[in-house]
């Protein structure tokens, strides 16, 4: 009994076991030119525990029989003790008594006897039959490690089918990143290639540049400058006989006159603006009080979202990095002699526009019309236009 629940406990241990192997199985990921293989070998494992299922069924049947049987037994040996205790009773009985007596119990003496002798061949028949069950079992139990050692051998095809998988995961790894590699350096070498190639022709084109901007300026500019300067200074003594007098006139009548009404302007206006400027701090005060709450709980309401995806994001972002990274480092490399000639020409670019800027200051100070006007913002305009 003991050795039947055992086995009962071993083959519920062994379905677990095929269980869990077969969800392993499911969950993780197949190749294409392993998946009918892994198909057989969860067929199989299906087959074996349904086989063990039935297996178990039929044990805890036979130990239930058993159980009957040897239920049956023990009734049949009471019933044997108890009627060998009533023949020792009996011959003792007899001893004692008379031969009256000896004649009249002689019958059910053996009328017992017989039953004790029909008892003890169905003792026989039951052990008869419990022998074979105990043969069937210990059968059964063999086609069980049978099952075991399939099982086991399953297992290790199964194990070997999932390290090729893995090799052949890996060696795909290895060559995707050697590809990789190989476009890396192939996009590198072109763009050391267009690097070699584009100082060359900047230095071709801003050389021609220069020139022709500089035949342009003696040809056109500096005399079209000449020119200006002569008429602006003609226009400058024009413009101040005839201003001279309008300007004495504004002195004297239109500012005093412009600055007493902006007083009396000033002085309607001040209490108004202050009472307006008073109740724009409340109004301010007031709608921030009233949407201070409605803009924390939209935060709250929106700050998990933002966490969500900014965790989905971020795999991404990440990948894109690592992605971009060795493209961005040959663009670097590739452009690096043509941004030290950018800088350089920048810098005396950069010089040049301060000289002429200086310059223009200069020519504003000089003059009392334009020396009131002699910014920086209108000297950097005038340099803009005249270059």
């Amino acid at each position: 009994m003991a050795a039947s629940r055992k086995t009962v406990f071993f083959f519920i241990l062994v379905q677990l076991l095929f269980s869990k192997i077969a969800s392993k199985i499911v969950s993780e990921p197949h190749d294409s030119s392993h998946e009918y293989e892994i198909q057989q070998l969860k067929t199989k494992i299906e087959f074996l525990e349904l086989s063990i299922d039935e297996k178990t069924r039929e044990l805890r049947n036979k130990d239930e029989r058993v159980s009957q049987v040897e239920t049956v037994i023990q009734e049949k040996a009471d019933i044997i003790a108890s009627l060998q205790s009533e023949i020792e009773y009996l011959q003792q009985k007899r001893s004692s008594e008379g031969k009256e007596h000896m004649s009249n119990t002689c019958i059910p003496v053996s009328e017992l006897e017989k039953q004790v002798d029909k008892l003890q061949k169905e003792i026989e028949v039951q052990n008869k039959k419990k022998n074979a069950l105990e043969v069937r079992a210990n059968i059964v139990e063999g086609k069980i490690h049978e099952l075991n050692l399939k099982l086991e051998n399953l297992e290790r095809i199964n194990n070997e089918q999932k390290t090729r998988i893995r090799l052949a995961e890996h060696a795909l790894r290895v060559t995707q990143e050697e590809l990789v590699e190989a476009k890396l350096q192939e996009v590198s070498t072109s763009y050391k290639i267009r690097g070699e190639q584009i100082p060359r022709l900047l230095a071709v084109h801003t050389h021609h540049f220069q020139s022709y901007l500089i035949s342009c300026w003696n040809e056109h500019g500096r005399p079209a400058l000449d020119m200006t300067i002569q008429k602006i200074v003609e226009k400058k003594a024009q413009f101040a006989k005839w201003a001279e007098p309008h300007i004495e006139s504004m002195k004297t009548e239109w500012i005093p006159m412009i600055v007493e009404e902006w007083t009396t302007c000033m002085t309607y206006l001040d209490p108004h603006l202050q009472s307006l400027f008073t109740k724009a701090i409340e109004v301010y005060y007031a709608s921030k009080d009233s949407i201070r709450p409605h803009v924390v709980k939209a935060r709250k309401m929106t700050d998990p979202y933002i966490q969500e995806a900014r965790k989905f994001a971020e795999p991404y972002i990440n990948q894109v990095a690592v992605v971009t990274k060795p493209h961005l480092d040959c663009m670097k490399a590739a452009l690096k002699p043509c941004t030290k000639r950018l800088v350089g020409a920048y810098q005396n670019f950069i010089k040049s526009w301060t000289l002429y800027h200086g310059q223009v200051q200069e020519i504003l100070k000089n003059h009392q019309l334009t020396k009131s006007l002699a910014t920086t913002d209108l000297a950097w305009f005038a340099v803009c236009i005249f270059e």
